[in-house]
């Protein structure tokens, strides 16, 4: 600095001169755009860090840039590398840039009016950015422009008429925006279009514009979910090209026009998920030659099936949830290529063709509730390939064929509620593929084969309702993934198998109204995930084993009218049972204490023997009993009417010093859904900060050691304020007390092992209380994310996942009303000491109504950051696909330890997983705490996550197929050592 300050200042001038030269040498003018470009954005991973002056003298070849044979930047693919600023304006000086992407970064902001000056564009992609905003008009002034994808962002408005100003666009995609104008009619000028796609966008309620008839090269329309009503215009004869259409989830009406059947290249066609009226027209069908694919899915099509349309070489047909009726044409069965066909809900008559499935490879095949008669077709697994065989709810008669029982690609099998008789296959009992077998209301005879022990990956096993009898094969041990095995109203006779205690994942059993004999198999205490166990209507006898008490989460005990006898043993009193019927057996002695309350009085009936401890009836008659219990109950209300009188008087003066909390809180409602040990004013007397374990938005949770040594969890909930930028509407703290009432209520009759049980709730002048059952391990969210993840193993996380899953999967399916919890997310998923998981806080639940197909639009978005459903966000309208989104989120939790928002990455999880595993494969995704032995376990449960978060909610599975596909990984569960293996015993996986 000394010796520079001392030069004279023409040197200084000189060594500047000198300096700048030496810059312009090493780096050309396009480099320097470049660098620009660079400095305007955040770049966290260091992706452009080789972009430098000191590379080359040219920035070919920096990374994610291409140059022609001249040196000039033509091609510039910047994607998935987490960049984050405004759209980088200065790469518009770039004059040979002829491709840019900068697809999956967090490009925000608008798109710039200037996006003009990038005139030699020819491939645009911004898709999956933070993009918001109007379109601006001037993006049509890209002369060359033949491809621009914008998915995935926010962008707003109407579109700007003069984006029909394209004169070489072959490709133009805007899905999953915030249009909320209508599909503009200009687009009908841009005649070179091949691709128009604008779905799941909050279009206002507009009819199809039929200008796009105008549209002579377009190959696919994609218009899902867009807010189109009216009819399909029929200006879409003139589509020539046309190979895919879809117009699904709107609210299109009428028939569909003849003039689309008269289109010369359609391959595909799908028009699912509408309200369309009138039956299919046969007229042009046969014009079809190239067709396909054809989708008319859950609309109200009516009429019968064109025999033209099956004539065909369709490779699927879906026209399910219609009002189709008549006969299914036969030439379907001509097809060389149909793998998939869906007719389900209909109103369709006769048979299903003879021949279907001998021609092609079958994979698919559903026709639930077609009121369809005949046999089954012998073919359907003729070319090895069937996997889904559903025939629920029609007439179906005769005896499975033969040839199914070696069909070894099956893998789901129903046929419940037909009329099917005869013996099953034996070789059928064993498929090895089959992960569900339900043959429920048939007239099935017969034995189950010992071959069944060939199924290996079966999870679910109902037979109930039919004719089988012959005693329940040994051979079931071999079922390690079984979680289900319903065989209820049969024959079956003799004893139940020794070795069904081997079933370590059962979670039902029930072999109620049998002929059943014997006792209950020795060591049934195994079944640590038996949650239902019905034995009632046999022949049973003997003790029930002291050992039942051991059961953790049993809660369904039926073992009524049967032959048991003895004492009830005393560890029953363990169980947390929701249903206890222990009615006409021979038990004697004492009912345990636990049992004596009016809860339990019909639990006990027709055991002579057996009375309540200490009163005296012992081995009286059921009606000297009554006469008995009348005459003590006509004194104990004497006496309580007298101490009712004296006492009122204290009560009056008592009331007010009663109904304060030391806090100042006040009693106002007390609502319990179990039998309690505890009264609210002991609780009120805990609230105190020093017992506080938790608090957020919704309020404060605190840790409660009651008299009786039993510990509760107590929340204490205030209005909710907004929580991380979204507002939040809580059912459980609405203004509305009625509703409040209400809805608590619902939830307190939730019984299930994997959902937190609510004691009880009481409303507390300005705040409302709810007391729940404490988990000590606290929340999944809590020991993923705060630096004690190490605790939780693999084993431990994936049991976790299916505990979860289960539970939801009855909020979904089995809770009647059926429940969408909408706050699905890893701190809502709460451990207890063995790391069990339990579903918590409903204060967003909603009860679906089945009037509106399952889904309820809301006033604003309930949930949290990074577990929405992209729908969700901009449609409002909730149903259990909601769920299933921020459970698939939680997967890739448990698969990654990443939260579900990263600054590290900025985004999402699940766009966040789905980026890196392209670019960097699967090893940069997985959760380096992790035993590196599971990883091929690990990418399949992520490849489940990732099916649960796809952005269309129709593409995502069932909480019930989710947990089938959960177990069905249990059951492969890679077994590393033995040291290991005392740890997946212990989790039951």
């Amino acid at each position: 600095m000394q010796m520079r300050a001392s030069l004279p200042p023409f040197l200084l001038l000189l060594v500047f001169i000198l300096h700048s030269t030496h810059i312009s040498l090493s780096l050309n003018q396009e480099g320097i755009y470049l660098q620009r470009a660079k400095l305007s954005l955040s770049d966290p991973k260091g992706s452009l860090s080789n972009w430098t002056a000191d590379a080359a003298a040219t920035p070919c070849n920096w990374t994610r840039v291409t140059c022609n044979s001249r040196g000039s930047v033509v091609s510039l693919d910047l994607s998935s590398a987490a960049l984050a600023g405004p759209f980088p304006i200065s790469l518009c000086r770039l004059p040979s840039l002829s491709s840019l992407s900068l697809a999956y970064n967090f490009i925000n902001s608008s798109i710039p009016t200037s996006i003009s000056a990038c005139r030699s564009l020819v491939t645009l992609d911004l898709s999956q950015n933070l993009l918001a905003g109007p379109l601006p008009p001037t993006i049509s002034d890209l002369p060359f422009l033949r491809y621009l994808n914008l998915d995935g962002n926010s962008i707003s408005g109407e579109l700007p008429p003069e984006i029909g100003s394209f004169r070489r666009l072959e490709i133009l995609s805007l899905t999953e925006n915030l249009l909320n104008g209508t599909i503009s009619a200009a687009l009908g000028n841009i005649t070179s279009l091949k691709k128009l796609c604008m779905a799941y966008n909050p279009f206002s309620s507009a009819r199809i514009p039929p200008e796009l008839g105008n549209l002579s090269n377009l190959e696919v329309m994609w218009l899902t979910d867009c807010g189109l009503i009216g009819p399909i215009p029929e200006s879409f004869g003139g589509l020539q090209r046309l190979k895919n259409l879809d117009v699904s989830d709107n609210r299109l009406s009428g028939s569909i026009p003849s003039q689309i059947f008269e289109l010369k290249s359609i391959e595909q066609m799908e028009i699912y998920n509408n309200s369309f009226s009138g039956s299919l027209p046969s007229f042009g069908w046969s014009n079809l030659t190239k067709l396909r694919r054809f989708d008319a899915s859950m609309n109200q099509l009516s009429g019968t099936i064109p025999y033209e349309l099956c004539d065909l070489p369709l490779e699927s047909l879906n026209l399910y949830s219609n009002k189709l009726e008549g006969l299914i044409p036969e030439s379907i069965a001509k097809s060389e290529n149909l793998y998939e066909l869906k007719l389900f809900e209909n109103e369709l008559t006769g048979f299903l063709p003879r021949e279907l499935g001998k021609n092609s490879a079958l994979q698919i095949l559903d026709v639930t509730s077609c009121n369809l008669s005949g046999e089954i077709p012998e073919f359907l697994c003729q070319n090895g390939a069937l996997e889904d065989l559903i025939l629920i709810y029609n007439a179906f008669s005769g005896s499975i064929p033969s040839n199914l029982g070696k069909c070894r690609s099956l893998q789901r099998v129903r046929m419940r509620g037909n009329r099917l008789s005869g013996e099953i296959p034996a070789e059928f009992w064993g498929l090895p593929n089959v992960y569900l077998l339900d043959l429920y209301q048939n007239l099935f005879s017969g034995n189950i084969s010992h071959l069944i022990s060939g199924a290996k990956n079966l999870s679910t096993l109902r037979i109930s309702s039919n004719r089988f009898s012959g005693s329940i094969p040994r051979e079931v041990e071999s079922l390690d993934a079984l979680v289900e095995l319903s065989a209820d109203d049969n024959q079956l006779s003799g004893e139940i198998p020794s070795t069904i205690v081997n079933l370590r994942q059962l979670g039902r059993l029930d072999l109620s109204n049998n002929d059943l004999s014997g006792g209950i198999p020795v060591g049934i205490q195994s079944l640590k995930q038996l949650n239902e166990l019905d034995l009632s209507n046999n022949r049973l006898s003997g003790h029930i084993p002291e050992e039942m008490g051991s059961l953790p989460v049993l809660n369904y005990l039926d073992l009524s009218h049967n032959r048991f006898s003895g004492s009830i043993p005393l560890s029953l009193q363990n169980l947390k049972l929701n249903k206890l019927n222990l009615s006409s057996n021979q038990f004697t002695g004492n009912v345990p204490p636990l049992f004596g309350s009016d809860v339990y009085r019909d639990s006990f009936l027709g055991n002579p023997g057996l009375c309540s401890e200490g009163s005296g009836a012992c081995n009286l008659s059921v009606s000297e009993r009554s006469r008995l219990f009348s005459w003590m109950l006509r004194s104990i209300f004497i006496a309580a009417a007298i101490v009712f009188l004296v006492g009122i008087v204290w009560f009056v003066l008592k009331y007010r010093s009663l109904k304060k909390m030391k806090n100042g809180v006040t009693i106002t409602k007390w609502t319990s859904f179990h039998k309690l040990g505890f009264s609210e004013f002991e609780i009120s007397d805990c609230l105190k900060e020093g017992n506080v374990i938790g608090s957020g938005a919704s309020g404060k949770v605190y840790k409660v050691v009651l008299s009786n040594g039993e510990t509760v969890a107590v929340k204490k909930l205030h209005e909710r304020p907004n929580r991380d930028g979204i507002n939040i509407i809580s059912s459980s703290v609405d203004s509305d007390t009625n509703e409040f009432e209400v809805e608590v209520e619902t939830l307190g009759k939730i019984r299930h092992k994997n959902i937190v049980r609510l004691w009880c709730c009481c409303s507390a002048g300005k705040c409302k209380l709810l007391v729940y059952e404490y988990l000590p391990n606290g929340s999944l969210g809590d020991l993923l994310h705060k630096n004690k993840s190490k605790l939780l193993d693999w084993p431990t996380r994936f049991k976790i996942a299916l505990d979860a899953a289960e539970g939801l999967s009855y909020l979904h399916h089995d809770s009647v009303p059926h429940i969408v919890h909408r706050d699905v997310k890893s701190n809502n998923i709460l451990l207890d000491q063995d790391f069990g998981a339990k579903i918590s806080d409903f204060g967003v639940a909603k009860v679906v109504k089945t009037a509106n197909n399952g889904v309820e639009s809301m006033s604003v978005i309930a949930g949290s950051c990074g577990y929405i459903a992209p729908e969700y966000a901009y449609t409002l309208r909730v149903n259990e696909k909601s769920d299933i989104y921020s459970f698939g989120v939680v997967l890739l939790e448990l698969v990654t330890g990443r939260p579900p928002i990263d600054p590290e990455f900025g985004k999402d999880l699940a766009t966040w997983v789905r980026a890196t595993l392209d670019s960097k494969g699967m090893s940069q995704v997985l959760d380096p705490d992790l035993d590196s032995r599971f990883e091929e376990h690990l990418s399949k449960v992520l490849h489940v996550g990732l099916l649960c978060t796809t952005s269309l909610p129709i593409n995502r599975p069932s909480m019930r197929r989710v947990v089938n596909m959960l177990q069905e990984l249990g059951a492969v569960m890679p077994n590393l050592e033995e040291k290991d293996s005392k740890i997946f015993t212990s989790i039951e996986l």
